[in-house]
């Protein structure tokens, strides 16, 4: 049997995203949300970016693992490095890209911020589940 092509999780992850954003526009005054409906669109832009971030990685991670050279693994690292580093410009051009001027992240230090905060939120989310 084929998995939905939306499960439950994935709504709940793009819930506890649009409460983390929702916080983060509270206490941050650098992160401005002109809208709920522009929050919602956010959470799940974020949802998708951060899953195939969180699928790059655990494939590098998997070839450091695997690797037989110190070679392979330096490289691995870099390439960890930049999926790290390049998936938080990636966000902040996406979300002006998509959204424009409705919502403001901050900069590459707040969405750093944003980004651990929304995987922990993630995490916790998903072990209460579980």
């Amino acid at each position: 049997m084929s998995r939905p092509r939306i499960s439950a999780l994935d709504l709940a992850d793009v819930l506890i995203y649009l409460v983390v954003l929702g916080t983060f526009t509270q206490l941050f005054p650098a992160v401005i949300s002109e809208s709920f409906l522009a929050s919602l669109l956010t959470a799940i832009i974020l949802k998708l970016v951060l899953e195939v971030v969180v699928w790059a990685k655990t494939g590098i991670v998997g070839r450091i693992k695997a690797a037989e050279t110190g070679r392979v693994r330096v490289l691995a690292g870099a390439s960890l490095f930049v999926v790290a580093a390049g998936s938080k410009a990636l966000i902040l051009w996406l979300i002006d890209m998509v959204m424009g001027d409705a919502i403001y992240l901050g900069g590459f230090f707040a969405v750093t911020l944003l980004v651990v905060t929304l995987m922990a939120a993630r995490a916790g989310l998903r072990a209460l589940i579980r």
